[in-house]
């Protein structure tokens, strides 16, 4: 190639993100002027020691306008800075940083590997930069997942493991059992992989969730990713563990590190969790003493397996994971989540409120759901439809998914399935009567994780009160019915102060003025610790709601109940302070009520140095 090409082309391996190290600019020995598989844009000659891969087409500076993108999300510094436009991969206005990831680093690999963390769940995006240690002469690793010109490639494709069985839902799904391997296909369906099992070799949808790369620490029993450190006590304390009993986590605290959560016992705690860091060392080792250092966390799990060696116990088993729950009920559905009434079957009625009833039942005859059949003239179907839209987008382990509706009246809203139902019934006539302090304020703890969530995306309830929480096995609560009741058009409901409005959980401001505000919601929430420490007592007994009104407005505030503490209630009367804006955010209510009874322990444990 000679230098008039050469200045067409643009010498500029030295603006790539990854420098002299960029893994194109370092293989072109390897691939000459053809390029990297699937690479749109030729290489020049080795001698020229210049790579084409780095500007987007229409780049500016020295690059010629048009330089295809070899690789995806490798922008030259130049673009960067303009924001790069319409990138070849990115679109328009498209990002070059990749998403947030679910996936950790994995420890197999030098440290330098990443520079964030690699998203196996977006293949169909703009690919994660691929480093320079995964290259060797000719190839790479086949553990590597290679994704030149966004597309999956047949070298170097990571094989995926199940974590869990699957029973195929619709014929477009693959049944498979835990263990089994797969090649991903087709990605683009985002929570749905296209997926050809290597032992049947059948080829179907898959949920992405259900899968791992194969050899990685997201594929181990015991690696449980991206939970915090109270949903690890959550699930390590549930009945059946014992002692010994662990989890691994991403740290909450250290970016790049890792915590080792245990279950243990002695006679002055009985069962609790002690947390221990696992930090990194330079080198891209793992310990948790200094005097013990391995080259993975594999390693440092198979040695406190075998000898406590400072831990307060010996590691055991696995902590048991939940099987993950689904956004959809099939690929199908997915997008085009209105589906046909005749797809559900109600089973078991399971409750009858003012606006409708609830029922387990199954959709297509294989999957368990809720359903709450709403009464006709309840709301219109329009307004519905659009609520839908924005209530499917809302993802939290605290809110209980919506799956899809029925919008013709009756309207039908499908959702996952809870199995003690909602915490009022399970408070008053459940198991929910038998809870001590400790659980009653770990599951307000999970209510205000879930408002927080809501509180991020801008969202408002609207009607937060112990009937609208559902409550699954382990004592885990979601929200549901959140932004209904903005649609609600029964004349006794809209007056605010009619027979059928939640007038005593309702904030003056909203029940008054209908200002209804993350703050109204606060003050809801309030209201509703009430309802748990009373074992789901209605609010100011002895009062009906015009009473309530006035009372409220006048400065009344419900006195301590029996048997709550009365930093408790202090809480409840930050929710209830007249001006809104006097009440804390649902992220600080969190935050105090998760670290409500551990306030004054350590977060991490020593480990001692032997």
């Amino acid at each position: 190639m000679g230098s008039t090409a050469l200045l067409a082309v643009g010498p500029c391996y030295w603006q790539c993100p990854w420098g002299p190290q960029c893994p194109v600019w370092s293989s072109v020995l390897s691939w000459g002027v053809a390029g990297p598989p699937g690479a749109r844009g030729a290489h020049p000659s080795a001698s020229t020691r210049a790579c084409t891969h780095v500007c987007p087409a229409g780049g500016r500076g020295a690059h010629g306008p048009s330089v295809p993108q070899a690789v995806p999300r490798m922008g030259c510094v130049p673009c960067k800075e303009k924001g790069a436009g319409k990138g070849q991969a990115g679109g328009e206005g498209g990002s070059l940083q990749p998403p947030a990831s679910q996936y950790d680093p994995d420890p197999t690999q030098p440290e330098a590997i990443f520079t964030r963390i690699p998203d196996f769940n977006n293949f169909q995006g703009p690919a994660v930069p691929l480093a320079p240690s995964f290259a060797e002469p000719g190839g790479f690793t086949s553990n590597v997942l290679q994704t030149w010109s966004g597309g999956i490639t047949g070298r170097g494709v990571t094989l995926f493991i199940a974590l869990y069985d699957y029973e195929a839902r619709t014929e477009d799904d693959l049944t498979f059992q835990k263990g089994e391997k797969f090649h991903i296909i087709n990605n683009t369906e985002g929570d749905w992989w296209e997926a050809r099992s290597l032992s049947s070799g059948a080829t179907g949808y898959i949920p992405s969730n259900y899968v791992a790369p194969v050899d990685s620490i997201q594929a181990e029993e015991w690696y449980f990713g991206k939970i915090g450190r109270k949903d690890a006590e959550r699930q390590l304390l549930c009945h059946g563990n014992s002692r010994g009993t662990f989890l691994i986590r991403e740290s909450e605290t250290t970016k790049g590190a890792y915590s080792l959560s245990i279950r243990d016992w002695d006679e002055a705690k009985g069962d609790h969790v002690k947390h221990y860091k696992i930090r990194k060392l330079d080198n891209g080792g793992y310990y948790i003493t200094t005097r013990a250092q391995f080259s993975t966390v594999q390693q440092l799990v198979q040695h406190y397996i075998e000898r406590a060696a400072g831990l307060c116990c010996r590691l055991g088993v696995p902590c048991h994971k939940g099987t993950p729950k689904l956004a959809d009920l099939s690929v199908k559905t997915k997008d085009v989540w209105e589906i046909p009434r005749e797809s559900l079957q109600l089973l078991k009625k399971l409750g009858n409120g003012q606006f409708g009833e609830v029922w387990m039942g199954t959709w297509n005859g294989t999957t368990k759901v809720a359903v709450k059949t709403l009464k006709p003239g309840t709301m219109s179907p329009e307004a519905f439809l659009e609520e839908a839209q924005i209530m499917k987008r809302l993802r939290h382990d605290k809110l209980v998914q919506l799956y899809a509706v029925v919008s013709e009246e009756p309207i039908y809203i499908v959702t996952e399935f809870m199995s003690q139902g909602s915490l009022l019934d399970f408070l008053k006539d459940g198991d929910g009567r038998y809870l001590k302090l400790p659980q009653l304020v770990d599951m307000a703890a999970q209510i205000a994780a879930g408002m927080a969530y809501i509180e991020r995306m801008n969202y408002i309830h609207r009607d937060l009160r112990a009937a609208n929480i559902l409550v699954g096995d382990n004592l885990v609560c979601k929200i549901a019915d959140f932004g209904l009741a903005r649609l609600i058009e029964d004349d006794e409901y809209t007056a605010r102060q009619g027979a059928k409005f939640p007038i005593k959980w309702t904030a003056p401001e909203a029940a008054l003025f209908g200002r209804f505000t993350i703050k109204s919601d606060v003050w809801s929430f309030g209201i509703l610790l009430t309802e748990l420490v009373t074992k789901g007592r209605v609010p100011y007994p002895g009062m009906n709601n015009r009473e309530v009104l006035e009372q409220v407005e006048r400065g009344y505030r419900m006195q301590c109940p029996g048997s709550c503490p009365q930093s408790l209630h202090e809480v409840m009367v930050q929710c209830w302070k007249r001006e809104p804006e006097e009440r804390p955010t649902f992220e600080y209510l969190q935050s105090f009520l998760e670290d409500y009874f551990t306030a004054t322990e350590p977060q991490y444990q020593p480990g001692d140095n032997q």
